[in-house]
């Protein structure tokens, strides 16, 4: 996650967010108090206009089941979770119990406490734990980066045809392009997205909105 797209110089950054549909005063405050609370993992938190771009791909998908794999302060779930419709659900997927008390708070707030269900836990043990079968309509990858992999083949079986797959951070702060750059969070984005361009199960773009999202959809 990041809090502003990188590959926006500050004065094009400041007139996107100011031309995008704002954060209301629940977003505001959640951003304010996770930069408050932990300011060495503020980071995480994704964009203003990527949490309205996340609301509007719901809503224009469709989806009705969304499952998302890493969750920090609850952020993108409650921006997702604003674009279902009545009897959506999302399940959230977290390891950190300090981090998701603080999402789950602003799920109260939101009135989407029954819409998000958090599983604390890997979340690789969560989605094996689910039967193989179509079951979401949207998934959203944005934990340990070197797992992106294991993650997208564990989600992709169980996303409908016709569903999307979203993974955030999959430019990694331009890092990607850097030969001399070999960090492990580097080299699994890298693998992440050779994976999904060479899958066959999927059409997909990478999109440079916060630290870069790769969209893809199922056939």
């Amino acid at each position: 996650m990041t809090r502003t797209t990188d590959s926006l110089i500050p004065k094009l950054q400041e007139y996107v967010a100011a031309n995008a549909t704002a954060p209301d005063e629940i977003l505001l405050d959640l951003a304010d108090e996770t930069e408050k609370l932990f300011p060495d993992d503020n980071f995480m938190q994704i964009a203003p206009e990527q949490g309205a771009f996340m609301t509007l791909l719901v809503q224009i998908s469709g989806a009705r089941r969304i499952v998302e794999i890493g969750s920090f302060t609850g952020y993108s779930a409650l921006c997702m979770a604003r674009g279902l419709p009545a009897g959506g659900s999302l399940l959230a997927c977290d390891i950190s119990e300090e981090w998701t008390s603080v999402a789950q708070r602003y799920w109260k707030r939101a009135g989407l406490e029954d819409t998000i269900t958090l599983k604390l836990g890997p979340a690789l043990d969560t989605l094996r734990a689910l039967p193989l079968e179509p079951q979401f309509d949207l998934a959203f990858i944005d934990a340990e980066k070197e797992d992106y992999v294991d993650y997208w083949e564990e989600l992709v079986p169980r996303i409908r045809p016709g569903g999307l797959l979203l993974a955030d951070n999959t430019l990694h702060h331009g890092q990607v392009v850097d030969p001399e750059e070999n960090a492990t969070n580097v080299q699994g984005i890298r693998a992440f997205n050779i994976r999904v361009h060479e899958d066959d199960r999927v059409e997909h773009v990478l999109i440079p909105i916060g630290d870069g999202v790769n969209l893809a959809r199922k056939k």
